[in-house]
């Protein structure tokens, strides 16, 4: 049986589309589909895969603007950084494409009493579950990599952005066939599908709670799963930094997307010496932000994604005021929509939602430490563990504070950003496993030893 999944405009509350999602037997269809042009794929070389990962840039370039207004209508991103989310995902295509002859290669050893290769074969059709707040890139990122490795793909999206959904299958199909489709379909098929002998293993980017359970599945099936979860990141402010330029890069790392970042700058730990210029700078950086229609080009915030979200994000801040946080600075947001105001939370401390949670939207919560070992501690207090960020006038210092923090990417002098080039994911609550980069091409390779 189908489902329907209904897309509404966050800013304007309205119904935009209603989509027919995929029934069990459709999912069947589409995973054997894609098990048949995957025996197929695997035999190409990875230069002849490079070459239709470059056709996939270039299709999504041709459609770029109709795609970043899609993402907009949704999801209620800001149009310019709709575009610019479109723009990473041919970029990233071009580089893996560029790479991944050089990270697929086979290794050789030759000693006196051993001859060996080591190559990465492909697994088969790869199940990936994809979130809606970066609704191309997400997809892109999983998808990119598993196809050079010589894998095939069905992806579920997120049942809020199916008109996402619907053109990214739409470019998948045209460029590659039945080797990679996207797809909505009820939740509960994704468990029954990783037990399906067709599926090789899943790839998941979203909530803890989902990761678990996508966890437990594929251990039940002895598959393997690469999550990318949850994250509330450290930023560290040292007393040596140059406190507007630093404001407004935490600030910019904070309210990108409307806060609805997975590697969002969710924590600021201040050193004390400097808290109260830190946050008169934060307090200016946030008033020149724009709130409003996510499609005018001079807006920075725009609505969240869905009523439900917004709701959480101000209980979560009622209640860590509740128990002792301040709200040193808020801004205002209209009246309809599925907005919220940016802020800025202050004495927050462990025990707090706005602290032990992800808070999913444009708040920051600062904290005081009064120097660099409670930074750590404060910092590492937390069942995250994506990424971070060091800020010091002084690089050797930040460096070597950088590399005491429990996180998969930390940014020195600089906020967090996915590259192709680099792996990317997180330790602790914040998942396992690594996609982009070497890693990330190889994640779903057997990688095979062949002794002679």
């Amino acid at each position: 049986m189908r489902s329907v999944f209904v897309a509404r405009n966050p800013y304007t509350g309205k119904v935009i589309g209603e989509y027919r999602g995929w029934s069990e037997d459709e999912l069947k269809h589409s995973i054997r589909a894609a098990c048949r042009a995957q025996r197929a794929w695997r035999e190409e070389s990875v230069e002849r895969r490079a070459s239709l990962l470059r056709q996939l840039a270039h299709a999504l370039e041709a459609r770029a603007e109709d795609a970043a207004c899609v993402i907009t209508a949704e999801m209620g991103k800001p149009i310019r950084e709709a575009r610019a989310e479109v723009a990473k995902c041919a970029k990233s295509l071009r580089v893996i494409a560029e790479r991944a002859p050089e990270w697929l290669r086979p290794r050789t050893l030759h000693e006196p009493d051993l001859r060996a290769e080591v190559r990465y074969a492909p697994l088969g059709v790869i199940l990936g579950v994809m979130p809606w707040n970066f609704p191309f890139w997400q997809v892109v990122r999983f998808a990119g990599p598993a196809v050079a490795a010589g894998n095939g793909c069905v992806i579920k999206h997120a049942p809020s952005t199916p008109g996402c959904a619907e053109m990214l299958d739409e470019l998948f199909t045209e460029v590659f066939g039945d080797l990679v489709r996207v797809g909505v379909f009820a939740e509960g098929l994704v468990h029954e599908a990783i037990g399906w002998p067709e599926i090789a293993g899943a790839s998941l980017t979203g909530s803890v709670r989902a990761g678990r359970a996508i966890a437990e599945t594929c251990g039940r099936h002895l598959k393997p799963c690469v999550l990318e979860l949850g994250g509330s990141d450290p930023y560290l402010v040292l007393d040596d930094v140059e406190i507007e330029a630093v404001a407004q890069a935490c600030v910019a790392a904070r309210m990108i997307n409307s806060g609805q970042t997975c590697i969002a700058a969710k924590r600021w730990i201040v050193h004390a010496r400097i808290a109260d210029a830190f946050t008169d700078a934060v307090r200016a950086a946030l008033a020149a932000l724009n709130v409003g229609d996510p499609m005018d080009e001079a807006t920075d915030i725009g609505p969240l994604a869905r009523a439900d979200l917004r709701d959480r994000v101000a209980s979560q801040v009622d209640q860590s005021v509740a128990q002792g946080a301040r709200i040193a600075w808020q801004g205002e947001a209209p009246s309809s929509g599925f907005f919220y105001p940016p802020t800025l939370l202050a004495d927050v401390c462990p025990g707090m939602p706005a602290w032990d949670e992800e808070l999913f939207g444009p708040v920051a919560a600062l904290a005081v430490a009064a120097d660099e070992d409670e930074m750590l501690v404060l910092a590492n207090h937390s069942a995250f563990g994506l990424g971070g960020g060091v800020f010091s006038g002084d690089p050797a210092r930040a460096e070597r504070l950088a590399r005491r923090l429990q996180a998969g990417v930390v940014g020195v002098n600089r906020y967090v950003v996915s590259d192709p080039r680099v792996p990317f994911g997180g330790v602790k609550a914040s998942g396992y496993g690594r996609e982009l980069g070497p890693e990330g091409v190889r994640a779903f390779t057997n990688v095979q030893t062949l002794l002679f």
